[in-house]
């Protein structure tokens, strides 16, 4: 297992070099001087030239790809063009805001996605069966950005049920530890402010969860299907052991696999494609974080707030491909 797991994280480098050096020529390949757009439009050619310098933008690309590897070997991420300041400082609040928003809408997706493919299973062709799928289909169809602000419409406006945006009240500011606001509620004592966090998470999660759970779902209910026509569930049953211990002990344990590679698939998605639901709900993660600096032509930024989402995905990969061994032992990785 250890030798399984250091071969996969030696392979991360390659892949990690790989994705830095490809962002980084297609980001200055976007049309637009970072100067120019720090400075103004109105500002003067000396003064361009100067903050160019300064920034180090009049280098060769090479040697400024190899300043930013440089940068990386040693823990640094760089600064930002914008704001001045070093991205490993500034980078952590927004990345906790995406990680929390999106651990949420994938427990949603999990709870809801798996519990309906295996009872649609169960039930095959019945009424459940058909509404469920029907939802799921919807669900895979429906842009994020119509079902964000149609939760807004209906939840926010209409019912007055769940507030619009944000991750809480701004007149009631919560004292951040960790960055995760529910973590922090917990640790601070401060009971009274979770239930408002939470009604911060419904509206993004919920839109944010749709997609996942839909397709959970429909992987859940495929697998689910193929397992329960297999010889010992069949036996199992013919002993007399109850439908909801076959189901849930026997069936789901051997049909869960290839639920788990989409599940992990999923959350890395969720973390990298959270930029509608952010600016939807002014929720402020690292989406939202990526695509500002997008706009500022903020190099830096953007390098290593992609950079940091690979990672993140990579990572949650491997994760997913050692689950496999505790929840099937036939699967070793000697």
């Amino acid at each position: 297992m250890l030798h399984y797991i250091g071969k996969r994280l030696l392979q991360l480098i390659p892949v990690l070099l790989g994705m830095t050096f490809i962002v980084f020529m297609i980001i200055r390949a976007i049309p637009g001087d970072p100067a120019q757009v720090i400075l103004g439009q109105q500002a003067s050619e000396e003064a361009i030239r100067a903050l160019r310098t300064t920034l180090g933008l009049d280098n060769p690309w090479y040697i400024q790809y190899f300043d930013y590897l440089k940068g990386l070997v040693t823990g640094d991420l760089g600064q930002s063009l914008r704001t001045r300041t070093p991205v490993v400082d500034e980078v952590w609040p927004y990345l906790a805001a995406t990680i929390e928003l999106s651990v949420f809408a994938v427990i949603i997706a999990i709870i809801i996605g798996i519990n309906a493919g295996i009872i649609s299973a169960w039930f095959q062709n019945s009424w459940f069966d058909y509404l469920a799928m029907i939802i799921a289909l919807i669900g895979v169809s429906m842009p994020i950005f119509f079902l964000g602000l149609l939760n807004q419409w209906i939840f926010a406006i209409e019912l007055d049920w769940l507030p619009t945006s944000g991750r809480m009240n701004v007149r009631d500011p919560i004292e951040s530890v960790t960055g995760f606001y529910i973590i922090d509620t917990i640790i601070t004592g401060q009971f009274d402010q979770l239930s408002t966090i939470m009604r911060h998470l419904i509206l993004p999660g919920t839109a944010l969860a749709t997609i996942p759970m839909a397709i959970i779902a429909r992987m859940t209910r495929s697998s689910m299907l193929e397992v329960m026509r297999s010889d010992y569930v069949r036996t199992a049953r013919s002993k007399g052991l109850r439908m909801f211990w076959v189901v849930y002990k026997h069936a789901l344990k051997n049909a869960i696999i290839p639920v788990l590679t989409i599940i992990g698939l999923q959350m890395g998605l969720l973390l990298g494609g959270a930029i509608l639901t952010e600016t939807i709900f002014a929720w402020p993660g690292i989406g939202r974080y990526i695509y500002e600096a997008i706009g500022f032509r903020d190099y830096p930024v953007i390098q290593s707030g992609i950079l940091i989402v690979a990672f993140i995905f990579v990572m949650i990969n491997l994760f997913v491909d050692l689950l496999y061994s505790l929840v099937d032992p036939r699967i070793k990785y000697d």
